[in-house]
């Protein structure tokens, strides 16, 4: 396993492990999730189970996957000391493969209306009014044109490899992905309506921070966002060098993508009350957000077009930065089975050939989804992200705090940070992560189950 193929850079890293936390979960979900969730409470819900849940839990899957250096099974197999956990493993790992595949459907889906609201406005730059048409148009062949094209996308990154393909692009898209975002943001505030949205994001409801369907929902949101309980993070471990210091990595993997939730939030937000005092309808009458899923789609579309000359290319803009967040995280969902299939022995299968057949099984479920939208695919999303992610963040919890023997973990820690025997996170990561994060994500599983 020495020879196996490792980030570059710990720059290399971070963009490749933000780029896959940063992504339409960001972009898409987070911003939606806040105006359906009291703006505010739902923020500061939000940043509080990050780093009370999602952090401790990120850092378990990257040291198992750094301490593995291969595919899921393989690392929880590596320290599993019983048979019993040896065959959990196998479960365990099966299920979070088909989980982030079920994921990437859906995201292949969604990133395809992205890629067409961009290239909507280059067609009528162009003068293609038809073919602009078309492109913004629901339709089953729009969707499956556009989806299945960002799959292929998605292949031809992963089968560049590692350092040439997922290291080397997060690295071009991720900066290229903030400039954007912030830039929309410095424009967006200047218009009327913006301060409204800026007061209801960043003024909590206190009353509604313990409003269990809040708190269900701030914690799918937080696992989809940093792409936990499916492995992501373990692979993108496993090509970690063993010199890094772990924690810190970890610590700043969960910074950039919690601020650039938050940079998302704070363009989104202000955007939707600037549409609104446009005359754009936002909520309903009993105060239920329209759209939900395809706010992007329909309530900023219909405020770029009350900018008048603005709209063109602040469309092009926007649905750039959403491109860029979708393929930085696609790449990084399609490595975890490519990686599984391609080092298990049993399946003899180069980089190249299991990805081209996985992309196939995905594009199946692509083609399901679609031909049955109405039914599916919101099944299909709180699926994945409000049921199955938690479940599984929490097996990988009980693997890291209870299967995986102290001694190890510790060794593991110390390459890289020689010195963390006595840090604090050493002092409270080991018992948190095997009693606190187990029972308090138990909970509020339970909860969203009942």
């Amino acid at each position: 396993m020495d020879t196996r193929s490792e980030f570059s850079s710990r720059f290399g890293f971070l963009m490749a492990a933000a780029g896959s936390a940063v992504g339409l979960g960001n972009i898409w979900g987070f911003p939606t999730q806040t105006a359906e969730n009291g703006g505010g409470a739902f923020v500061l819900v939000y940043l509080f189970l990050t780093f009370v849940l999602a952090y401790p839990v990120l850092m378990a899957e990257l040291l198992i996957g750094r301490h593995g250096r291969t595919h899921i099974m393989g690392s929880l197999n590596k320290i599993s000391h019983s048979e019993a956990s040896r065959k959990a493993s196998i479960v365990i790992s099966i299920y979070a493969l088909v989980v982030v595949s079920l994921i990437l459907s859906f995201y292949s889906i969604v990133a395809g209306w992205m890629l067409t609201s961009f290239l909507d406005p280059v067609a009528r730059l162009m003068g293609l009014d038809n073919a602009a048409t078309w492109l913004t148009n629901f339709s089953l062949e729009r969707n499956l044109l556009a989806g299945l094209s960002f799959l292929i996308l998605t292949v031809w990154v992963i089968n560049r490899g590692v350092k040439d393909g997922i290291e080397a692009w997060s690295s071009r898209l991720m900066p290229m992905m903030i400039v954007i975002i912030i830039g929309l943001i410095a424009y967006v505030l200047t218009l009327d309506g913006a301060m409204e949205g800026l007061r209801v994001y960043l003024t909590p409801d206190f009353s509604r921070v313990f409003d269990p369907d809040l708190v269900i929902s701030a914690l799918g949101q937080t696992f989809f966002s940093l792409s936990l309980g499916v492995g992501t993070m373990m692979i993108y471990g496993s090509y970690v060098s063993r010199k890094e210091n772990m924690i810190k990595l970890g610590a700043y993997v969960a910074v950039l993508d919690t601020s650039i939730a938050v940079l998302a939030g704070l363009l989104i937000i202000p955007a939707m009350y600037v549409a609104q005092h446009n005359g754009v309808s936002i909520y309903a009458a009993d105060g239920a957000l329209l759209s939900g899923d395809t706010l992007v789609f329909s309530v900023l579309p219909q405020l770029f077009a009350s900018l008048g000359s603005a709209e063109i290319p602040l469309s092009l803009f926007f649905f750039a930065l959403l491109s860029i967040a979708a393929l930085t995280s696609s790449i990084s969902m399609l490595e975890v089975p490519v990686a599984y299939v391609s080092e298990n022995s049993n399946f003899h299968a180069s980089r190249h050939r299991a990805s081209y057949l996985l992309a196939l099984i995905v594009a199946a479920m692509v083609i399901v989804i679609l031909f049955n939208f109405e039914s599916l695919f919101g099944l299909v999303i709180a699926f994945t992200t409000q049921i199955s992610q938690p479940l599984i963040g929490i097996l990988f919890c009980l693997y890291a705090g209870w299967i995986w023997h102290r001694n190890s973990v510790l060794e593991e820690l110390a390459q890289g940070n020689p010195e963390v025997a006595n840090s604090l996170f050493w002092r409270v990561w080991p018992n948190y992560i095997r009693f606190v994060c187990p029972v308090l994500l138990g909970l509020v599983y339970w909860q969203s189950l009942s």
